[in-house]
């Protein structure tokens, strides 16, 4: 019986990672070797291409290797009810996902490097650290595949309203339920920082406090002093430009 499950195991894996294809019981080919911020930026529109050629032994090694990762993720099946990718979604991120970190997870410091090179013009380290705590659900300092795509279907395909829960988790630091003007001050300057000193037009210095004066004069409907999750629900529900950027999510993949 502990043969059985562990050969589904296996054979979840295989499938998840495409190292074993189903429907013809090939091998897939190995793709051709990327930048890593090319990897990431062509991730999810890839999905609607497909890639073919005959792989070779070393390809089938490498397969193999790679797909008896430490941390082994749900199957597929489980994986679709989940999240709202496909199974050819899921395997592509899958696969990506193992590239960077074959151990099945990643740590904060990893996190930081790969997230880091999206903004080599500022540093980035404080903002990734704030969202790597928003994909440790756990908070046990890692994240699997199963965090990764959980966010990742909110971010891109959760309802509006799952979007802005999520949002408001990023920027409720202390996860209090509600967002204090240190917090979103913290969120500012980690913004900034990311975006680097280059940027054009000039940013001045004192413009991430005039960001969080004017969220507080939008969010805090009662004025006092915080933003709870209601009133920022609400507030951006009736903000067209929120919605907007919102929406734009839904077409990314």
């Amino acid at each position: 019986m502990k043969s059985t499950s562990q050969d589904q195991s296996l054979s979840d894996s295989a499938e998840l990672d495409r190292s074993y294809d189903p429907l013809t019981g090939n091998l897939p080919s190995k793709p051709n070797k990327k930048t890593i911020k090319q990897r990431f930026l062509k991730l999810l529109p890839c999905c609607r291409s497909a890639s073919g050629s005959s792989s070779n032994q070393s390809n089938e090694a490498e397969d193999g290797e790679l797909s008896t990762v430490y941390c082994r993720p749900e199957g597929l099946d489980k994986l679709m009810q989940r999240t709202k990718f496909n199974r050819r979604e899921l395997q592509i991120l899958y696969r990506e996902f193992k590239n960077e970190c074959p151990s099945g997870m990643v740590n904060e410091e990893t996190f930081k490097t790969i997230y880091s090179r999206f903004f080599p013009h500022g540093d980035s380290s404080m903002y990734a650290h704030f969202l790597f705590q928003a994909f440790d659900t756990q908070n046990n300092g890692a994240v699997s595949f199963e965090d990764f795509v959980t966010g990742l279907s909110i971010i891109l395909r959760g309802s509006m309203t799952d979007k802005l829960n999520w949002a408001f988790n990023l920027y409720d630091l202390n996860n209090d339920g509600c967002i204090t003007k240190e917090e979103m001050t913290d969120i500012m300057h980690s913004i900034y920082n990311m975006m680097g000193k280059h940027t054009y037009p000039g940013m001045k210095d004192n413009a991430p406090k005039e960001h969080v004066d004017h969220f507080f004069r939008k969010m805090d409907r009662n004025n006092d002093g915080v933003v709870t999750m209601e009133e920022f629900i609400e507030t951006c529900k009736k903000d067209e430009n929120i919605m907007q950027s919102m929406h734009m999510l839904d077409h990314v993949i």
